[in-house]
């Protein structure tokens, strides 16, 4: 273990007094992290001195941690960085383990703990990146410095690198800056730093499946995505990987493949944005959801093939890409339908007393001043239709919707889901948003509000969760299916089952 734990690990053992730690509440708390550390190591590592030491260096660890604790109860307060720490010790514990079994079966390992990473960085970029509000906020010229760093530390590494997802203290705090996917963001911009040929990240999962294989049997792997639709399915509902990890890797062209622990042999998922598409003959020259600029929609062509062009080498009427393969012109998939739960409608029906854009106006204000973040929106002149997730607190719900009383008529919606049907090639395929409202309707499931925006990226309604299970499967039979069965749904065990 580094010297500055070990520090910080005697810093504790010399100030705390076993008498007054052990009659607070999160004593037996912190045992019990200890004796299943404990435990894990003996379990792990069988040579006699290394066990020695990851015994001392986990005690170590437990007393900072109790010593943290206890800073924490004398202040009552607990700061962004004291919240930081508490949540990162859970980690250096794994990765201090994970060190010394390696060493146990004669590897070389290291351990590199990035708690004074940012400490090391020149302090006027961290300070020239952040705001002055506890909040903060860091750009990404922070983050490539950041990744240059972590780099440089990591090839200072003679052995395997063992690394905490942890990495200091960031301005305005990690867990507030980037939530609980901050590991995934560091192995990102280790990746960039040491720029990685592959940035892999092991889950419990094969991968990105169409839907999710616990609700829909049907669902297959996807191979391969774009970050677009990966950012997309995990915003909505998927849990894949944090958008901004995706961000921070694929900007430097390093693809991500995402694996599972318990499957080792599978392929997983890559994410790398497809550009073969974008510099197709087409005649588009870019990627229209890179840079930032949407491509116009393709009118009908209504021009005849002329008799030297063949008709399997003429292009898709309307689609604006020709289909590079026979069966791209037969069929065109989406890549993935998924469900978000736990959803709340909020609606607002104007009173009439004020003209549109200030009716709009005052809607977004206030929901900016209670910080809700909406999911889908839906706009007419006078009516404005919101989903947002129920974790709101019911206090913070009832005075937003106390203020949006004096723009207009509110009701709230419970119990609702986002079904949201995904595929960055959807904008050239005709009749997908059709086939999908059409299911449901044949469904007989009813359709609370509509959004899709505008890269096309993704078609999202909301329905009632006790249909989700339901919608999941008919969109997925009817949509994704790669062999789907005739029309006529109603016939059949599966029509029975979902009709």
């Amino acid at each position: 273990m580094d010297s500055q734990l070990s520090t910080s690990g005697s810093f504790a053992n010399s100030v705390s007094r076993p008498d007054l730690l052990s009659s607070q509440p999160f004593y037996e708390t912190v045992q019990q992290i200890q004796q299943d550390h404990l435990l894990a190591a003996r379990d792990n590592v069988h040579d006699t001195e290394l066990l020695e030491q990851l015994e001392f260096d986990i005690k170590g660890v437990c007393d900072y941690l109790l010593s943290v604790l206890q800073a924490a109860r004398v202040l009552h307060e607990v700061s962004y960085k004291s919240r930081d720490i508490i949540m990162g010790i859970g980690e250096r514990l794994s990765c201090m383990i994970v060190t010394a079994a390696l060493k146990d079966r004669d590897y070389d390992a290291q351990l590199i703990t990035l708690d004074t990473i940012v400490d090391e960085m020149d302090q006027d970029t961290v300070r020239g990146h952040s705001s002055a509000d506890d909040a903060g906020f860091l750009d990404q010229a922070f983050y490539d410095k950041l990744a240059a760093k972590l780099g440089e530390k990591i090839a200072q590494c003679d052995g395997i690198p063992v690394v905490t997802g942890y990495f200091g203290n960031v301005p305005g705090s990690l867990l507030s800056q980037v939530g609980r996917g901050y590991t995934d963001l560091c192995a990102a911009l280790c990746a960039v730093g040491l720029q990685a040929d592959e940035l892999q990240i092991w889950k419990e999962v094969d991968g990105v499946f169409t839907a999710d294989p616990r609700k829909v049997p049907t669902a297959r792997l996807v191979p391969a995505i774009t970050p677009e639709e990966a950012a997309e399915l995990t915003y909505y509902g998927s849990e894949v990987i944090h958008p901004f990890t995706m961000e921070q890797a694929i900007k430097k062209s390093v693809p991500i493949r995402i694996k599972n622990v318990e499957n080792p042999t599978g392929c997983g998922t890559v994410i790398f944005p497809d550009k073969a598409q974008a510099h197709s003959t087409s005649g588009i020259e870019h990627d229209p959801f890179v840079d930032g600029h949407v491509e116009q929609p393709q009118p009908p062509t209504s021009q005849a093939t002329t008799p030297t062009q063949s008709t399997a080498d003429s292009p898709a009427i309307g689609t604006g890409v020709p289909p590079t393969s026979l069966a791209d012109r037969k069929r065109r998939l989406p890549t993935a339908v998924t469900i978000k739960d736990n959803v709340i409608v909020l609606n607002v029906h104007s009173n009439r007393k004020t003209i549109s854009h200030g009716f709009f106006a005052r809607i977004f204000g206030t929901l900016d001043r209670y910080g809700v973040v909406v999911d889908l929106i839906s706009t007419s002149e006078v009516h404005v239709s919101m989903a947002m997730t129920a974790e709101i607190k019911s206090r913070t719900l009832e005075r937003l919707s106390a203020e949006l009383e004096h723009v207009g008529t509110v009701s709230v919606l419970r119990s609702m889901v986002i079904l949201s049907l995904v595929g960055k090639e959807m904008r050239h395929m005709i009749g997908v948003a059709g086939r999908m409202f059409s299911t449901l309707a044949e469904g007989n499931i009813n359709i609370e509000m509509i959004s899709q925006g505008a890269n096309e990226i993704n078609i999202s309604c909301v329905i009632h969760e006790r249909a989700a299970l339901k919608a999941l499967n008919l969109i997925h039979y009817s949509i994704l299916e790669l062999s789907p069965k005739p029309p006529n749904m109603e016939s059949g065990t599966f029509g029975r089952s979902f009709f």
